[in-house]
């Protein structure tokens, strides 16, 4: 009975998946990860046919059981994914990855200071779910897609893996670092030097002992640090900042470090590779709260600039950051009919 519960049309099939690639991860979370596959309808009665599949990831903070959380008036994305394969969607399998961290996130890189995510989530689940499900076993017919932080994922994962991936969708996905990330810098600096005396090491003494993100520089904080282990730390996880904590200013061997990860400044150096998607989404809204339409737009430029256009779908919406969960179906269906 709806809104209390939804009959899907197709299945889900819910797993507790053991990584080794994440097992004694620096920050020590937890190597055994729920991984959801959905099944659609009609698999269980057709045990000969092959199926494309398409991987949705999420973005920073972002745990697997969140997709199900249900706002008011609205429907959760499991159920809008599931009901495109009542609309005409070509079948596909959709499997849900959680790269969850304690520190929000793992932008689905390989980091010394987060853990091996993106060798986890390549070179572990992929593989599986090729063994353990009714797959077209080949990047022609796998896609990936998520928003934000998995909108960012989506897009690299894609650019350095394009012998697994044919098509990415990438939903306000982090690029172009200087507007996205740079004025974080700023506000980072001066919260900490006005609550921690210009020390991390307190922040995260603090953030620890209380609830949530009550304090309102807790969000910047977060996300400052987050992205530093995942662009800008040591082989021996040392998280280097790419700034000076007293003024905010650049320090430009470290930021250069996390250019080197920029989607739109990673495009030309992977230009056969976007050349090579059979499907290539990019949308955000034209509000978008860290500016991302502006990193959307950059990354759509540096696709024309090498040729690519027939393949991609660009669009900006009336929108921001928040309540896009509307344009997963959208892209899925467009990555769907793509690598059928």
């Amino acid at each position: 009975m709806q809104p209390w519960s939804y009959e899907c049309a197709g299945r889900f099939e819910e797993h507790e998946f053991q990584s080794d690639a994440l097992k004694g991860n620096p920050l020590g979370d937890p190597y055994v990860r729920p991984l959801w596959v959905y099944l659609p309808p009609g698999y269980d009665d057709a045990t000969e046919r092959r199926y494309p599949s398409i991987y949705l990831i999420q973005g920073l903070t972002g745990q697997l059981d969140m997709w199900r959380n249900r706002s008011a008036f609205s429907s959760t994305t499991p159920e809008d994914v599931d009901a495109l394969f009542t609309e005409g969607c070509p079948p596909t399998i959709v499997v849900y990855v959680d790269a969850w961290t304690s520190l929000g996130g793992s932008q689905f890189l390989d980091s010394p200071a987060t853990g091996r995510y993106h060798t986890y989530l390549c070179d572990e689940v992929v593989p599986w779910v090729d063994s353990s499900y009714q797959t077209v076993a080949d990047r022609d017919h796998r896609g990936i897609a998520g928003k934000s932080s998995g909108g960012y994922g989506a897009m690299v994962t894609a650019m350095v893996r394009p012998e697994l991936f044919g098509g990415f969708a990438t939903h306000a996905g982090d690029a172009l670092f200087e507007v996205c990330y740079g004025p974080d810098f700023r506000e980072a600096a001066r919260a900490l030097r006005d609550g921690y005396e210009g020390s991390y090491a307190a922040f995260w003494t603090d953030f620890r002992l209380r609830r949530g993100r009550s304090k309102s520089t807790d969000g910047v904080l977060l996300n400052v640090w987050c992205m530093a282990a995942c662009y800008s730390a040591d082989a021996d996880g040392t998280v280097r900042l790419p700034f000076d904590v007293e003024t905010g200013r650049l320090i430009p061997d470290i930021w250069e470090r996390w250019l080197h990860w920029d989607p739109v400044r990673m495009a030309a150096p992977h230009g056969d590779a976007l050349r090579s998607m059979r499907a290539i989404w990019i949308d955000a809204g034209r509000s978008d709260d860290f500016y991302l339409d502006l990193g959307a737009q950059a990354f759509h430029a540096e696709l024309s600039a090498l040729g690519i256009g027939e393949s991609v779908r660009f669009e900006l919406f009336e929108g921001t950051h928040a309540g896009i969960a509307w344009r997963y179906p959208l892209a899925i269906r467009y990555l769907a009919d793509a690598l059928r």
